[in-house]
């Protein structure tokens, strides 16, 4: 049956003729919700983002939803249509308008970005502001858990412990010698606010935290550089699931390179065991501490928590509120040993973000 810009044609038959009664699409489906899957972002972590964006696109029920994309992008705000062609999103309401003149209002916005502006608070402040509802973290919870620095601070206070570290910004003088002798070698120096293993580097002699503190602070103007953790690294997906808690899954990485960087999550050079290779105690410790961490810090929505296992003891590295979910991310990993499809999880969000709307 013929359609066009956001228009469908009806056939009707009177006699021998034949004639066309022009219908907007959303007429037909008054009845479904309108999600927008906003992907994309203004870092380094775009591509990744435009993947996990993709999956849910393809994983909500299209019978129940009408699922459309958005991209953000430095270069703008584009609602894509079926044809692949971008519209302007209105950022006056986040809506989109197309060429038809039909105008489109998202009833929630899933949110899939990683990294700026849509893991650090940005964009999330700026919903709020038009009364959009999204998916996930509030604009603050969202800025909290991107500073690491702040993070491992919060989580301290409950009883959560972490790696040594030493925190320093753009332009202050460093004495790498009195680092060094600080932390210990090796050590790791990242970016405070950055994701996917962008810009940390592994130190293992003094004479080369120059050229890694110069990558960090390529990426941002605070840096975090920490004690080295000898132990187990472990990936922990939680989320509120049905209201409750819930600890999806532990993945043990097992990285071929020297720590889990850019190469080993997403472009397989590492291990990831899910189940992972566990004790029952150390197990039920990771699990109680990944749901203490995700509490403690107000959590909503998907989480991914990062921890390495000393002698027993699980150390804290950081939270991820928008953590990957294309096909090769961890979490989809988690769910599926959960026993909870990527449909049922994406629309399990979709449906607390409406939820959450109804109740303001």
């Amino acid at each position: 049956m013929p359609r066009f810009n956001g228009f469908k044609l009806e056939p009707i038959f009177s006699g021998d003729c034949k004639f066309w009664l022009i219908l907007p699409l959303t007429h037909l489906s008054m009845d479904k919700k309108n999600i927008a899957v906003v992907m994309g972002g203004y870092s380094d972590e775009s591509v990744v983002s435009m993947k996990s964006g993709q999956l849910i696109f393809d994983s909500l029920d299209k019978e129940r939803y009408n699922v459309y994309r958005v991209h953000i992008l430095p270069e703008g705000w584009f609602f894509i249509d079926e044809r692949g062609d971008r519209h302007p999103i209105n950022k006056a309401d986040f809506s989109v308008e197309l060429s038809s003149g039909l105008k489109i209002n998202f009833d929630v916005c899933f949110n899939i970005i990683h990294g700026a502006p849509g893991e650090n608070g940005e964009l999330q402040a700026y919903w709020d502001a038009v009364g959009q509802p999204y998916t996930g973290c509030s604009f603050y919870r969202s800025a909290l858990t991107f500073n690491k620095k702040d993070t491992l601070a919060v989580l301290s206070r409950y009883g959560i412990p972490a790696a040594k570290s030493i925190y320093l910004r753009k332009n202050q003088s460093i004495d790498t010698a009195h680092i060094a002798e600080e932390l210990g070698l090796p050590l790791f120096v990242k970016p405070n606010r950055s994701g996917s293993s962008l810009g940390i580097s592994k130190v293992k002699d003094v004479y080369e935290l120059p050229a890694a503190l110069e990558k960090a602070f390529a990426e941002d103007d605070e840096i975090l550089i920490e004690s080295f953790l000898d132990g187990t690294e472990v990936s922990v997906g939680v989320l509120d699931l049905y209201g409750k808690t819930t600890v999806l899954g532990i993945t043990e990485i097992v990285s071929e390179n020297e720590f889990f960087d850019y190469e080993a999550k997403y472009e397989g050079a590492s291990e990831e065991i899910t189940p992972a290779r566990l004790d029952d105690n150390i197990r039920q410790s990771v699990e109680e501490m990944a749901v203490r961490a995700y509490e403690a810090l107000g959590m909503s929505g998907f989480s991914r928590s990062e921890f390495i296992i000393v002698d027993g003891v699980p150390h804290i590295l950081e939270m991820n509120t928008n953590p990957g979910f294309s096909p090769a991310s961890i979490l989809p990993q988690q769910a599926k040993h959960y026993g909870i499809s990527i449909p049922d999880l994406c629309a399990q969000e979709v449906e607390k973000a409406l939820a959450k709307n109804n109740k303001a």
